[in-house]
Order: C-alpha cells, then structure tokens, then sequence
C-alpha cells in the first residue's frame, strides 16, 4: 500500500511510478507564501533558501500523512511556531528525518518525498550565502540602539530573527558589514517572515 503522500500511476513500461505529491505540495505552498512576501527575487539563491526550509517544515510537520488535503490557513500557526527564533528548528529537522527514514525503511519500497526532503536539508546544510550581518556595524562593534528581546535590532521579533546569522563576517563595500551564513540560518527566519506576511 502507497504511502498517502504519494501518488502512484502506471511507468512506459507497466511498472508503478510513484509521485512525490507530498513533496511537491509542500514545496509549492512554501513558494506561494514567499513569492506573497515578497521579500527577495525568486531566481536569487536566498529565495531558494527560504522556499526550502519552508518546504520542510511544511512536510515535516505532517504527521499524518495528509497534507494534499490540508487547508493552508489552519497550519499557519503551527508553520509559525516550528519556524520560530526560540525553537531549535534544525534539531527538530533532524529528529523528523530520522523518524521518516525509519519508517520508510519499514515499509519498503521507493520513498521520494524523503528523498527530494532529504536533499533539501542536504543543500540548506552544506550551502553558505554571503547575508548582511545586522549585528555588527564596520569595526565589529554592536549595532546601535536598543535590541529586542529576540536578539534583533529595536525590539522588531521578524527582523530581528535575521540577525542572529554568521559566524565569519567581511565588509561589504556599500552594504557594510557581511557574514557567511549557511542557508538554512538565512532561509528559516526569511520563511518566518513570509508566513507572519500571509
């Protein structure tokens, strides 16, 4: 028996083909939120940072397997909450793929929401972007004003959540100073905004 996420239909050749469909949805929906948000171009590599930690925490947090019948609205606070800067995200990333790998293992057969899920978090992982550091003026020192209580710049939660990125910082010529991030720490936060934008 197909997992629900799955769609299956017959190969050229006779055989069963199956469809990441809960994939693919997540994946969707992520874009949709973030081409709303309108908060970077769509063909730029921090779009596709945010559009991939949205499109796991959209299909992660399934847990029942039916998530191509779901209504966007009635997740949103869950999407808002798992995506959130108190909450260790990718922890919970790892401990979802873990339980899914497990559980495909079990089953047998082909599993390609997991698998294009999984090469996802792979890219998110292993992939770093140059981001603004809003923590840090030219000369390393703290920005100025107040900081709010999510780390950020004046108390603004959304914004705020983007500063907490880089280890290593360079300066930017015009832009000031700017940090290698790994994509995920860029994608995450810029997901939590398009979603509190929705």
């Amino acid at each position: 028996m197909q997992h629900r996420g799955h769609q299956s239909t017959d190969g050229a050749d006779g055989g069963e083909l199956t469809v990441p469909m809960a994939w693919l949805y997540a994946e969707y929906i992520a874009d949709e939120l973030l081409r709303h948000g309108d908060l970077m171009p769509p063909t730029s590599f921090e779009f596709r940072a945010g559009r991939d930690a949205l499109a796991l925490t959209v299909f992660l947090a399934d847990t029942d397997g039916e998530l191509s019948g779901i209504r966007v609205v009635t997740q949103l606070d869950t999407w808002l909450s798992l995506t959130a800067y108190d909450q260790p995200w990718q922890d919970w990333v790892r401990e979802r793929m873990a339980q899914l790998t497990a559980q495909a293992a079990r089953r047998g057969g082909p599993a390609p929401d997991l698998e294009l899920a999984a090469a996802a978090w792979r890219w998110l992982e292993e992939t770093e972007l140059l981001a603004p550091d809003l923590n840090a003026v030219p000369g390393g020192g703290p920005v100025g004003g107040e900081t709010g209580e999510s780390g950020g710049i004046g108390g603004d939660e959304e914004i705020g959540d983007i500063g907490e990125l880089g280890v290593t910082g360079v300066i930017g010529e015009e832009d000031g100073p700017k940090v290698w991030t790994p994509a995920w720490q860029l994608g995450l936060p810029l997901g939590h905004l398009a979603i509190h934008l929705f």
